[in-house]
């Protein structure tokens, strides 16, 4: 039976790169998004002309009624879920904690950590064999700004971040009688939008160079690295946080 991967945030960088190579491992892909809706269509068609399949499901993953709306789509998809890649998360203005406000908050943990317990809460009670599943593994999207903090610019990122490594951990040990696996990436400067939405869009390109390998990452270096942790090669990781940084 065809595998079946839930990607969110998967409309463009990280995601969208991993949900590239998923389908060319195999994978049925659910690509979600929750503005640009556009850059969904185009990734699955990308994905369909190259013979695979790709579902784009518009759903706000901070939600939990949309958390329900994307897993029952993925329910009508071919296969069995087998992977779910919590990859979907926001970042703001840089800005120094004084100056952080209660809606940017409420925003950045609810889709950073609070929609990936619920994706991950939904996947669970797809794979868990102690529920009739089969088995699966969750890999998080976690990010080197957890080991560092990020003053003067994203310390609630930073914060948002060290929360996924910690769920990580505690869900992998919950889960794994259960045959699930779960892990994390953790990137580090990587050319993706997500830096133009903090209003540095040139950061990537300005700190790559201050890297031991020179360079920022690219997405679908990350992609690499989700794919492993999902795939048998990996079958004695669990718990794991593999960082993707370029040593820093």
């Amino acid at each position: 039976m065809q595998k079946l991967a839930v990607i969110t945030g998967a409309s463009r960088g990280i995601g969208a790169a991993t949900a590239l190579l998923a389908a060319r491992n195999g994978y049925s892909v659910v690509v979600n998004y929750l503005q640009n809706e556009a850059a969904a269509h185009a990734l699955a068609a990308t994905i369909h002309e190259a013979g695979g399949r790709a579902t784009p499901v518009q759903a706000d993953v901070s939600q939990e009624a949309e958390v329900a709306k994307l897993f029952e789509a993925a329910d009508r998809e071919p296969g069995e879920l087998d992977l779910l890649v919590n990859n979907a998360g926001v970042v703001d203005r840089q800005a120094r904690v004084q100056e952080m406000h209660e809606s940017r908050l409420y925003r950045m943990l609810g889709v950073n950590v609070v929609g990936s317990f619920m994706c991950a809460a939904a996947a669970v009670r797809r794979m868990s064999t102690a529920r009739g599943g089969k088995g699966g593994n969750i890999v998080n999207v976690s990010s080197a700004a957890s080991k560092y903090g990020s003053p003067n610019e994203y310390v609630d990122y930073a914060a948002s971040k060290a929360a996924i490594d910690t769920f990580t951990l505690g869900l992998a040990k919950e889960v794994a009688s259960e045959g699930i696996r779960v892990n994390a990436v953790r990137p580090g400067i990587i050319s993706t939008e997500i830096h133009a939405s903090g209003g540095d869009p040139d950061r990537a390109l300005r700190l790559g160079p201050g890297l031991p390998l020179g360079r920022p990452g690219s997405p679908e270096e990350v992609a690499r690295a989700i794919l492993w942790l999902a795939s048998d090669a990996a079958s004695y990781c669990t718990g794991a946080i593999l960082d993707v940084a370029g040593a820093r």
